[in-house]
């Protein structure tokens, strides 16, 4: 079993490998000492040391938390890592997390922490790493420890997936989610606080609705020390009542073919059906492509209460802040760049996608896509030229286009006035 880590890495995760055999014995001493605290117990070292990568000498390397988490969560799936005995296990939701992570174990202990202490924990943690240089994995792993000694009975398995090279945010995601194997998936930033109801309250939504594919809900915004910036997510992203209640009505294919609501750190969507989403394509987002896949083929909804805590400092990836007016003037004037070519692009890759669903798939939405195709190409095609551009964006206005597939008007003053 020696270098077991490492060859399944190798083999690119497609198989994960066979349990290690061990007693019942073995096993309940082993989880019983690990629950304990005991990460360097010699027993726990001797009981494991045969599956450890050894270094150029053959000594075997296995004594602090962070290798014992990254080996036992690979190799030990069939009973629950960092858990109790499953008779002894609190109720728990068919929930997989799948937690991507990038150098942040500035704030991963109290993400984790309340992933742990939802009053409906998830099953599986999945935390798929980015190659990062700081302790994040390691102070995960503490995390959990602690919660299951503060939380008699509960039992959640974990599992560490590591990249190098990184694999950046889209495909790092759809790692994570190729790894889940329960019947839900929480997608999970590694900055955020999820509120102790999150998990209950989404899936009492799912239990309610059989129909339902994906449900996201709004965020509190928080500064990175955690205090409340005065807003929500919804409202840094100019969410209107007409957009919430089309969503809440069954039209949510249309919302997201004008611009994506979604944010990947709210959303809880159904993992069988969802498989049709995957490979995501690096073209798009994670969260968006999930989004508009699900509207396609089934139900989507979301939860106008905030659910999160959505951390926003200076290291976020993809944050939320809401446009002041001068922005808004400057991105109608800044230049236009390849923007269009790239939205063209990614419509495209949906129209291909949508078709191999084939009959999952309404045609009328099949169409919708073939129009929001053409009017990014037209977008695409402007002249340099602001006055040669006044009569064609005026046709296009006039077919609806822009309020279909855009921003409306915005839209409008940005293709007469923005740069090439």
């Amino acid at each position: 079993m020696k270098g077991l880590g490492k060859a399944w890495r190798d083999a690119g995760q497609s198989r994960e490998p066979e349990p290690p055999e061990r007693t019942t014995d073995s096993k309940r001493i082993f989880w019983g000492r690990l629950k304990a605290g005991n990460f360097t117990d010699p027993y726990c070292l001797e009981e494991w040391s045969d599956s450890a990568d050894s270094d150029s000498d053959g000594n075997t390397r296995i004594g602090d938390l962070a290798s014992l988490f990254d080996k036992v969560g690979r190799s030990a799936r069939g009973f629950p890592v960092f858990g109790t005995d499953q008779e002894d296990t609190m109720s728990l939701a068919s929930i997989s997390v799948a937690l991507c992570t990038h150098n942040g174990e500035r704030f991963i202990r109290e993400q984790v922490r309340s992933i742990c202490l939802q009053s409906l924990p998830p099953r599986e943690i999945v935390l798929s790493d980015d190659e990062s240089r700081d302790r994040c994995v390691e102070a995960a792993g503490e995390t959990v420890a602690e919660c299951l000694r503060e939380r008699p009975g509960l039992a959640i398995e974990v599992r560490v997936l590591r990249n190098s090279p990184a694999l950046r945010v889209t495909k790092n995601f759809e790692q994570a989610v190729r790894a889940c194997t329960h019947e839900f998936v929480a997608l999970c930033d590694q900055d955020d606080v999820w509120h102790p109801e999150r998990l209950a309250r989404m899936m009492a939504e799912f239990e309610r609705r059989p129909d339902l594919l994906l449900l996201h809900t709004d965020a509190r915004l928080v500064d990175a020390a955690g205090r409340d910036k005065g807003g929500s997510l919804f409202h840094a992203l100019e969410v209107q009542r007409s957009e919430l209640e089309r969503i809440h009505g069954g039209m949510a294919f249309d919302v997201f073919l004008r611009r994506n609501l979604v944010t990947g750190a709210t959303t809880v969507f159904r993992r069988l059906p969802m498989v049709s989403a995957l490979p995501f394509p690096v073209e798009w987002v994670h969260d968006e492509w999930l989004a508009i896949v699900a509207a396609a083929t089934g139900g989507v909804d979301a939860i106008e209460d905030c659910l999160i805590d959505y951390r926003q400092h200076e290291s976020n990836q993809i944050g939320a802040r809401r446009d002041s007016f001068m922005g808004k003037v400057r991105k109608a004037l800044a230049s236009r760049g390849d923007t269009h070519v790239k939205r063209a692009i990614k419509a495209e890759i949906l129209l291909e996608r949508l078709l191999e669903l084939g009959d999952r798939v309404s045609p009328v939405i099949v169409e919708k896509v073939r129009s929001k195709i053409e009017h990014q190409r037209f977008r695409a095609a402007l002249p340099a030229s602001r006055l040669a551009r006044c009569v064609p964006v005026l046709r296009e206005a006039m077919t609806g286009r822009y309020e279909k597939f855009g921003r409306g008007v915005r839209g409008v003053v940005r293709d007469l006035f923005e740069s090439v």
